[in-house]
């Protein structure tokens, strides 16, 4: 097949170890682990979460980000208070700090995803980033395409 086009995963995955690599950096001189950081955008979204459906909306095993919260929390990025409803259930919420943190954080790394995006033409850009939102949308959607 001489006119096949590479899988989008054999596209795909490469660009995503390279865009991880490219943020780890970033994240340490935020003093944020990748995890952190993912919490602190997941809770961009709502304004209050409960501990486990912060953990789905992230893609964390629940049990897996309790060291991340008590971390984050510890540094004041965080709240964590049992819910009123139901007191065997914690609601997470963006402090004002970890608000700050993650926007400089995110305008950081933006900035270095900007140098490469660069190499696009500006009408391609807007098109790959377009289509990339809304296949990673419906990704998140349902669990199958």
């Amino acid at each position: 097949m001489p006119n096949a086009r590479p899988d989008l995963a054999a596209m795909i995955a490469p660009l995503g170890r390279a865009l991880i690599a490219a943020e780890l950096p970033i994240l340490e001189r935020h003093e944020l682990s990748m995890w952190g950081y993912a919490v602190l955008l997941g809770l961009g979204g709502e304004p209050v979460y409960t501990q486990a459906a912060l953990a789905k909306a992230i893609g964390a095993d629940k049990t897996r980000i309790i060291g991340v919260l008590d971390e984050l929390q510890r540094r004041g990025l965080i709240t964590r208070e049992p819910d009123p409803a139901d007191r065997r259930v914690n609601l997470v919420a963006l402090t004002d700090a970890g608000r700050d943190l993650r926007d400089r954080a995110q305008r950081d790394i933006q900035a270095g995803e900007e140098r490469l995006l660069e190499r696009l033409p500006a009408a391609d850009r807007r098109v790959f980033l377009r289509a990339l939102r809304t296949l990673s949308d419906s990704v998140a959607e349902r669990s199958e395409f």
